[in-house]
């Protein structure tokens, strides 16, 4: 009976991962399919490399995106990383046990809220704030970058922080052995070791950042042009698809579902870059 058991679990785990694989298969399937030919009667240089959107007078180039979803990434990252790796280095090594029990329900609920409620906070408060402090209308890169920066906290720090406890403390026991200090040994010894799950959070926030749509909508702008500074509006990939798919026809929803293509493109160009940086530090 146990062996029909373990038979019976082994089949519906497998029919779980086919699932799961066909599921992205149909994906890339669907993608590519609507997608490609669209670039090839647009052309791909024109496309890629096109400074203007305008689907009115035949004109798809999406490099302005492409370019908008790169800086507000970035900014996103220079933001979110330093204080997402640290706050996990607090939370496994230096939190008190009280002040734990608080902070971690506290991470988890910022993951937990829509990212809507995290554009309306934005447009409520940062946009305000950027337009008194910095000037012009608010709705800027940089403005986007403090959004999403704060909306990958979470993953960053979730991750980050299980990446550092799975660490043996045989590691931290040595340094200490060797005369270093607590904060030495944390940072010397505990955090390399855990660099593998760290860039792997940091790759999860990539994918947070460069795929959100509502949050930045509100706050970004949604301007198809060349960025021109930190403090202007701009349009990502994702909000492209969003603010024109529910009207768009023929060969402008084509072209959509192109804009869909490259965004899959880039997302799998991080993933093979982070295979990449781990196969080098196992070998």
């Amino acid at each position: 009976m146990k062996k029909y058991k373990e038979k019976l679990m082994e089949n519906i785990f497998l029919l779980a991962a086919c699932v799961s694989i066909l599921s992205v298969v149909l994906i890339c399937v669907f993608l590519f399919a609507n997608g490609i030919p669209a670039i090839k009667e647009v052309g791909i240089s024109e496309f890629i490399l096109g400074e203007k959107w305008k689907p009115g007078n035949m004109k798809f180039g999406i490099f302005p995106m492409i370019l908008g979803s790169i800086y507000v990434t970035a900014g996103a990252l220079i933001i979110g990383i330093p204080i997402g790796i640290l706050t996990a280095v607090f939370m496994a090594r230096f939190c008190p046990k009280k002040l734990y029990q608080f902070l971690k329900p506290v991470v988890e609920l910022l993951a937990g809220i829509p990212s809507v409620v995290y554009g309306f906070f934005g447009l409520v408060v940062l946009v305000p704030f950027v337009r008194e402090v910095f000037g012009g209308s608010g709705t800027s890169i940089f403005t986007a970058s403090i959004l999403l920066g704060v909306m990958i906290l979470p993953t960053i720090i979730g991750v980050s922080e299980a990446a550092i406890r799975a660490v043996p403390n045989s590691y931290y026991e040595g340094a200490l052995a060797l005369g270093a200090t607590h904060e030495r040994s944390v940072f010397c010894a505990i955090l390399p070791a855990a660099k593998s799950g760290i860039m792997a959070a940091i790759v999860l926030g990539v994918g947070r950042a460069i795929g959100e749509t509502m949050a930045v909508i509100m706050v970004a702008g949604n301007q198809a042009r060349m960025p021109n500074g930190i403090f202007k509006g701009i349009r990502t990939l994702t909000a492209n698809i969003v603010i024109e798919m529910g009207y768009a026809t023929d060969l402008h929803r084509e072209m959509l579902i192109a804009t869909g293509v490259i965004l899959f493109i880039f997302i799998l160009l991080i993933n093979i870059v982070f295979a990449l940086i781990k196969r080098r530090e196992r070998s």
